[in-house]
């Protein structure tokens, strides 16, 4: 291995470091509360260090989001290359992994949510935001190919597979964030599953071709 390759990986996983250390922070402090400091407290370097990788507190966030939408991704791509089930399988395989997923990390796919709208898009430098862009354009393309697969093969209604696919993250997002917000006044509870299982079921019927 040379020496920049060295310097790359060497890099890599300082940024890895740094980011788990976060995750930990905003876990338990909140993104309001935490601080960058803290953040490098956690991680074992020093606060400037912090600020080589990352340009503020909202980007380390984002980037957070953007690894775990990558991953959402990955899953979905498992999904479309099944080729012993049909779309209407793989769309109730996607919606267990959109559940699997929150269960998993709920904090930080809620901010990748709200990252849909809001100041934060404003703090992020050119390069993050590209990758953001990036990233949601391939994660939607996964789902737009699952739903395409089934308007081909006479499966779901042909209507415009974006905007069918928009529809799905749009319920996704919508119903992570709103049963996220009730938790609020009754944080023993959680009806995300209850919901989302619900949503896609009232979708899938509205996606399929009537006999």
């Amino acid at each position: 291995m040379g020496i920049h390759e060295r310097k790359q990986r060497e890099k890599e996983m300082r940024r890895k470091q740094i980011m788990e250390a976060a995750k930990k922070v905003f876990s338990a402090k909140g993104f309001n509360r935490a601080t960058m400091e803290e953040i490098a407290g956690e991680a074992e370097l020093s606060p400037g260090t912090i600020y080589l990788y990352f340009k503020n507190k909202e980007e380390l966030h984002t980037s957070l989001s953007i690894d775990l939408l990558g991953y959402i991704t990955s899953l979905m791509k498992k999904i479309i290359n099944i080729k012993s089930i049909d779309a209407e399988e793989k769309m109730k395989k996607l919606k267990e992994t959109f559940i699997d997923v929150y269960e998993y990390d709920s904090m930080v796919l809620i901010n990748l949510f709200h990252l849909q709208s809001g100041e934060t898009l404003q703090n992020l430098s050119e390069e993050v935001l590209e990758r953001l862009k990036e990233t949601s354009a391939n994660a939607v393309s996964a789902i737009t190919s699952i739903v395409k697969e089934g308007i081909d093969n006479g499966i779901f209604v042909e209507k415009h597979p974006v905007a069918l696919a928009d529809i799905i993250w749009a319920t996704y997002s919508g119903v992570v964030l709103w049963v996220d917000s009730k938790r609020l006044l009754n944080n023993e509870k959680d009806f995300v599953r209850q919901t989302l299982e619900t949503a896609f079921e009232i979708m899938l019927n509205g996606f399929k071709v009537k006999e």
